[in-house]
């Protein structure tokens, strides 16, 4: 392999991610530059990569049994919760003033619209599709780079984004064609407004992490989010009451509060830290990959030669990213 693009053991990865965590009890995570930082942030968006690619096939079971907001809210709050405790736990202090003005954009952007509008939308779309949709998030960055900053991904990074993206509608080149079909077309309006709104919390991320304690933050913001959601679907009474909610769709909570919020948000947060925005989004890219992977093993999905074509069109797409990434730092 080339220098500096080497794998580290599951390990010391994983000691990687779980010393940052604690640093950040009492440091601020996005501030820190560690060596081999680089080699732990890419095992960690590996563990993204998988963990939520899961959770689209987890929501989507959880809400056939209940309402999309009410699940969303619970696994927020219970998420946010286990969040906070750990860290108060460890003496970490609550946000002061404007300090908390951030938090609470991000709760909004990245919890309230975002996690709940995609889980919303998988009511009435398949998980698949809604992975998909999920993975135009990455085009969103690019647009607003392009007309909000000056900043610039110059054209092989853009064109593995659109193959990326391209190889994962042939993937799903079946589920596509729901999206002519009424009953699915606002799941796939939710589904869109959750992209977008994920595409300016990444970016907020960035631009306001050094403003607070990041990992800290997000138990914040699934405490403001999840509550809010909640209360959403009581005032609209799309919930049902808690005796009434099945195993499933509370197996489905507790893995997605568990698996989907704490630790893919630690791993995401640090990819985030160390590696720039446009390959930390690779993961929008895989995550459909291993839903459907998932779906074929428990569901019995079949593997066609639409789909062996188009992980191949993805992966090089992920390549053609990685490779202009590197070469940007390197000159």
């Amino acid at each position: 392999m080339r220098k500096g693009f080497s794998f580290p053991k599951v390990s010391d990865a994983l000691n990687g991610i779980v010393a940052a965590s604690r640093q950040a009890t009492f440091l601020k995570p996005f501030a820190l530059r560690q060596k081999g930082a680089r080699g732990r942030a890419v095992f960690a968006l590996g563990v993204v990569c998988f963990l939520w690619g899961t959770t689209w096939v987890a929501s989507k079971e959880g809400v056939r049994h209940m309402p999309a907001l009410q699940l969303a809210g619970l696994r927020q709050s219970i998420g946010g919760l286990l969040y906070v405790l750990f860290f108060v736990s460890k003496g970490a202090s609550f946000p002061k003033g404007k300090e908390w003005g951030p938090i609470v954009v991000l709760g909004l952007l990245n919890f309230t619209l975002s996690n709940g509008l995609s889980t919303w939308g998988v009511k009435f779309i398949s998980a698949g599709l809604g992975a998909i949709i999920g993975s135009i998030f990455p085009l969103w960055l690019v647009v607003i780079h392009f007309f909000g900053s000056r900043s610039t991904m110059n054209r092989r990074t853009i064109l593995g984004l659109v193959l990326g993206f391209f190889g994962i509608c042939v993937i799903f080149y079946e589920h596509l064609q729901d999206f002519f079909d009424p009953q699915f077309r606002f799941g796939i309006l939710l589904s869109l407004i959750s992209t977008w709104s994920w595409a300016f919390g990444t970016l907020y991320t960035k631009e306001h992490a050094l403003k607070f304690n990041a990992y800290f933050a997000l138990g914040l913001q699934m405490i403001i989010s999840g509550p809010l959601l909640y209360f959403i679907s009581a005032i609209t009474h799309n919930n049902i009451p808690f005796g009434a909610i099945p195993w499933q769709s509370w197996a489905a909570i507790g893995y997605l509060a568990v698996f989907g919020s704490v630790l893919s948000f630690i791993a995401y947060l640090y990819a985030l830290q160390n590696l720039p925005t446009e390959q930390a989004s690779i993961y929008a890219y895989i995550n459909p990959v291993v839903a459907f992977a998932i779906g074929a093993v428990f569901f019995g999905e079949k593997i066609t030669a639409a789909i062996v074509i188009g992980i191949l069109i993805t992966l090089y797409g992920v390549y053609i990213v990685n490779r202009s990434v590197r070469r940007n730092r390197e000159a």
